[in-house]
């Protein structure tokens, strides 16, 4: 009976609302003096009750006398309060992301490989349309089964593969072939990964990474991306003209644009 007065109580009733609601269950109809009996509820308090639970709507009394009280059904207490509460749910759902003005999604940081990897495959498992991936081969075989899991479900899987990695039948894979020169700069391995465009993993994946579902952080985040691919692709294409005009590994275009003091800076 406790349960029920508490569950009652989440519902909006008071603790002597609850005790006459359910008293009025055992017996109805009922006086207020049976039901302050039946409820263990001081009379004047029960007939503030009764009062407050008519003009819910929750009782009704009758034209006799004494007067007698009667509780609606349970199935439709429930029913009414299952109606008013969707009712909400559905007015927030609508008006709630209007109020975003002063709202931004925070950024947190996650430390720890194991804690890396359980974050990647928690926002790989719950992707419903899109990845775009950038990621070291022997960090992609920790997260094979679930990037294949979300590429049989239908997710549409892009992929920048670093360090000798290896062709796979889960999506579109660019190899990138400066893996051993970027990990030197940066001291680890980096990872890049962007969900639905709106949620984003991004860091050293050996110690520290980022995880945000900040729309801004995911445009520049899906543009990097891209941008990486769009440069893999040309250069695949077209190896020996990219070679003249800028030299083995594109040296005269970084130094055209690098800092020679830059290196890969995620602090």
């Amino acid at each position: 009976m406790d349960n029920l007065i508490e569950k009652l109580k989440e519902l909006g009733f008071n603790s002597y609302e609850a005790k006459v609601y359910l008293a009025l269950l055992k017996k109805c109809p009922a006086t207020g003096y049976e039901i302050s009996q039946l409820s263990d509820v001081p009379q004047s308090r029960a007939y503030d009750a009764l009062k407050s639970l008519e003009v819910e709507g929750v009782v009704h009394s009758s034209n006799d006398k004494p007067q007698k009280y009667t509780p609606i059904p349970p199935k439709e207490l429930t029913q009414r309060f299952k109606r008013r509460m969707n009712s909400t749910i559905d007015y927030l759902e609508k008006k709630l992301p209007n109020v975003k003005d002063s709202y931004n999604e925070p950024i947190h940081n996650i430390s720890g490989y194991d804690k890396n990897i359980e974050k990647l495959k928690e926002v790989i498992n719950n992707t419903k349309k899109s990845l775009y991936l950038e990621i070291w081969s022997a960090d992609f075989k920790a997260l094979e089964q679930e990037l294949t899991a979300a590429y049989d479900r239908g997710v549409e899987i892009k992929i920048v593969g670093y360090d000798n990695f290896q062709p796979t039948m889960i999506g579109l894979v660019y190899r990138h072939e400066e893996a051993k020169e970027i990990e030197m700069q940066v001291g680890s391995r980096l990872i890049y990964l962007l969900s639905d465009y709106v949620e984003v993993v991004f860091g050293r994946i050996e110690t520290t990474v980022v995880w945000s579902k900040n729309v801004d952080i995911a445009y520049v985040l899906k543009e990097l991306i891209s941008h990486e691919m769009y440069l893999l692709d040309i250069s695949q294409r077209f190896p020996e003209q990219l070679k003249y005009f800028y030299g083995p590994d594109f040296v005269r275009l970084k130094e055209k644009i690098s800092d020679n003091k830059s290196s890969y800076n995620l602090k």
